[in-house]
């Protein structure tokens, strides 16, 4: 995308928030009068909140430049009331990727995901506001699902997105973000053949190697092969392959492995954690292992 792009939509977040805000500010304002401390009431806008997005938003974009464009933008609508917060968004190659990073980038691969079949399903919605409920609250959700609305009214180059994501996530990150777009496209009971390809065109952009995607991708598409396609071995492995197999992916899908981007993440990294330890069960008990 270009700059102009990137400035255009951090510019109607911005105009958003910031007509929110006065009123919200009003409001405010008067109830503080009444308590004669004006720093006693806050928005309900959070204002942290609006860099959590602002930073968001340059970084899934624009990289550090745009990182450095949201933030900016981020600051504005928050009245740029705390000191020393410019430097709480360090955007620079190789910086461990913060919680909003990785809400901005699922948004935005969501979005490609939810058109990838032409249509926009309810339960695709519902999914997408119900997994950020769980793990963010509903008054960061509130705010998230307006800026996913103004994704899915963009054209998406998912090439250059999931590059730019590949850059400053870590392998762990971008599993994740991978299992989610999994959970969206099953969000019918059904995944669509163009949801899919949309899925492994992202995945191959996010440098996912093909096992790894095979791995998250039998955990929703289900067959007779689906349990050892998780653990990435073929049915024909011994015992003792399918042992390592599993302390192997049970470190790689660990929740600990997503801990930088929060407790909201790490918790919905379970949901990975358990379909890996359901699938060794499931083999084990096929082969009347103990």
């Amino acid at each position: 995308m270009s700059i102009i792009v990137i400035l255009l939509l951090a510019a109607a977040v911005f105009y958003y928030f910031s007509g929110n805000s006065k009123k919200t500010y009003q409001k405010t304002s008067q109830t503080s009068f009444k308590n004669k401390n004006p720093h006693t009431q806050k928005s309900t806008n959070s204002t942290n909140y609006g860099k959590w997005v602002g930073g968001g938003l340059g970084w899934a974009f624009g990289g550090p430049i745009g990182g450095m464009v949201g933030f900016m933008f981020g600051s504005m609508f928050d009245g740029g009331s705390e000191k020393g917060n410019a430097q709480s968004h360090p955007y620079q190659k190789g910086t461990p990727t913060q919680s909003g990073d990785f809400s901005m980038s699922l948004l935005v691969l969501a979005a490609a995901v939810m058109k990838a079949d032409g249509i926009v399903k309810k339960s695709e919605l519902d999914y997408v506001k119900r997994f950020f409920t769980n793990n963010f609250g509903e008054g960061k959700t509130n705010q998230l699902m307006l800026v996913l609305r103004e994704f899915l009214k963009k054209d998406i180059n998912i090439q250059d997105i999931s590059i730019q994501i590949s850059q400053y996530m870590d392998y762990s990150g971008r599993l994740q973000l991978l299992h989610f777009l999994f959970g969206i496209a099953k969000s019918d009971d059904h995944i669509d053949s163009s949801e899919a390809n949309m899925i492994q065109d992202i995945a191959g952009f996010l440098k996912l190697s093909k096992e790894d995607f095979q791995s998250v991708k039998a955990m929703f598409v289900k067959d007779t092969e689906s349990a050892y396609r998780i653990l990435e071995i073929n049915s024909s492995a011994t015992d003792e392959e399918l042992k390592k197999a599993y302390k192997k992916m049970a470190i790689k899908y660990h929740p600990d492995k997503v801990s930088h981007l929060g407790e909201d993440v790490m918790r919905a990294a379970e949901d990975k954690f358990q379909e890996l330890n359901s699938a060794y069960d499931e083999i084990k008990k096929q082969r009347g292992i103990k």
